[in-house]
């Protein structure tokens, strides 16, 4: 693993904040709901500590990680039952690690490009799939529980 500079976790967002709305956490990482109009279900795992890539993380910490990453899909996908699902860890923006668990319907403003990429339309998504999202995110905290984590 190498050591991450300092400043780099002084200036880093999700270091100083949550990076979206709470709703699950342990000590190793958080769940957040990421606040991404037109998106409904789109949820962000996030690393508890400031590193900047996967390898930077020992392995036994990767797995646990990941494990949290693949329960979060598992549940969006079996609430949602999207047409696709999205998982994503790029960290340009904000370099330290933290995934995309993004549910996709064909009727998208983005689909089949990535949610990053310019709207195809502008139409809102069906009020019951936001209202859908927003039961799954409730429903978040017991499922992920239920599976020890």
């Amino acid at each position: 693993m190498t050591a991450e500079p300092q400043a780099n976790a002084r200036e880093c967002e999700l270091c100083h904040g949550a990076g979206g709305t709470l709703l699950w956490q342990n000590d190793l990482c958080r769940v957040v709901v990421a606040d991404e109009p037109g998106l409904p279900g789109f949820l962000r795992v996030v690393l508890g500590r400031h590193a900047r890539e996967m390898t930077d993380l020992a392995a036994a910490e990767r797995d646990r990680l990941m494990a949290v990453v693949f329960a979060v899909e598992t549940h969006v996908r079996q609430s949602l039952e999207p047409d696709k699902m999205n998982l994503a860890t790029l960290g340009n923006a904000v370099p330290h690690v933290h995934w995309h668990v993004i549910p996709r319907w064909r009727d998208d403003r983005h689909f089949p490009g990535a949610v990053w990429s310019p709207a195809r339309h502008d139409r809102a998504p069906p009020a019951g799939r936001v209202a859908r999202a927003a039961a799954m995110a409730a429903a978040l905290p017991a499922a992920l529980a239920a599976r020890g984590l």
